[in-house]
């Protein structure tokens, strides 16, 4: 059986950068607010039009593909996770294709939110491991700016979010020194409606204990966009953001020491643990209950905001960049989100 190696890493960040005090004109927020309960300094914003989850992950992909030593041309396959694609339908994953000039190859689009890329790479994992394709690009690009409340309502959400894409490449290998140990995936949709956003949606359905629980029968079908929706912005994302944080305090943990325990291994073992970059308080937390160091456990959010299913692959790809991942290293990925999902990977670099 192969092994799966990431033979190269890439990402793109808009230029555009939002610092926290930009955001003063448009709600009623501060500095000190924000840091306090995210972490968040500042983050990026794509143009608003001519820059697209697509076109920001072909500049991610483009340096993963040269990091590998390939060209568009080896590459039989694609995953690609996001939130946010250009369109509703058709996927990001044919865009990519099309815009990097590859061959009618697949292309498979992953909606796991902030668990997408630990998800997306599972998938590509096992793709090699059965011997079906050798060179997968694995891709997670996110435009959040465009769908944000922007005012004091929606500022517990709009605060925390950024745009950006990261990309890995997944190479088939004959090594038992290298390469993906194992990935571990696990949902629960009990409480999936607490951080989920609703419309445009063809669901019909107010849900007991949502923000949409009292609405008459007559809105009910002026649900997939109506001046209702607007009225009770629906048309945002919601999140109950104390649950969330109880929940992933917990999962995190859990699903990383599932990772180490399944490969015989310790917290102590890893060299560098990337989470999803969700809030820097949960990361801090995260490292606290597994007694790791601060050179342990990289963190971004800081510069770049929660880019969600793009947070992995542009942290990944700058800790590269930064030398902090060596040949050998222990790295540990792991991520918590919306649906609930979460999961996690071990990778021997």
């Amino acid at each position: 059986m192969f092994q799966s190696v990431i033979t190269g890493v890439g990402y793109y960040v808009p230029e555009h950068v939002v610092k926290n005090e930009d955001l003063i004109q448009y709600m009623d927020t501060s500095d000190e607010w924000i840091r306090e309960r995210t972490g968040i300094e500042e983050r990026r914003y794509a143009h608003r039009t001519q820059e697209t989850t697509t076109t920001m992950a072909v500049e991610a992909s483009k340096k993963a593909i040269e990091h590998a030593g390939l060209t568009t041309v080896d590459i039989d396959f694609i995953v690609f996770a996001t939130l946010s694609p250009d369109y509703y339908f058709p996927g990001c994953g044919v865009l990519l294709q099309r815009a990097l000039k590859m061959k009618e190859i697949g292309a498979l689009d992953v909606r796991n939110q902030c668990s997408g890329f630990v998800y997306a790479l599972s998938v590509a994992d096992q793709f090699i491991k059965s011997g079906m394709y050798k060179n997968i690009l694995v891709v997670g690009s996110e435009k959040h700016s465009f769908g944000l409340d922007f005012s004091t309502r929606g500022r517990n959400i709009s605060v925390i979010f950024g745009d950006g894409a990261g990309a890995a490449v997944l190479q088939a290998s004959d090594s038992t020194e290298r390469g993906v140990l194992s990935t571990h995936l696990h949902s629960n949709g009990d409480e999936a409606e607490i951080l989920a956003m609703y419309n445009p949606g063809t669901h019909a359905n107010y849900w007991k204990d949502t923000p949409f629980a009292n609405f008459d029968e007559a809105e009910i079908g002026q649900m997939f966009m109506s001046h209702s929706m607007i009225d009770h912005a629906q048309n945002f994302p919601y999140m109950d953001g104390q649950s969330v944080f109880k929940t992933a305090v917990v999962k995190f943990p859990e699903v990383i020491m599932e990772a180490l325990n399944h490969n015989h291994l310790q917290p102590s073992d890893i060299n560098l643990l990337i989470p999803h970059q969700a809030n820097l308080r949960i990361a801090q937390f995260v490292q606290k209950k597994l007694k790791l160091r601060d050179d342990q456990v990289y963190n971004n959010i800081q510069r770049y905001g929660n880019t969600t299913a793009a947070s992995i692959p542009i942290a990944l790809a700058e800790a590269w960049e930064q030398g902090k991942i060596k040949e050998g290293d222990l790295v540990c990925l792991a991520a918590f989100g919306s649906g609930f999902t979460w999961g996690s990977a071990l990778i021997r670099w």
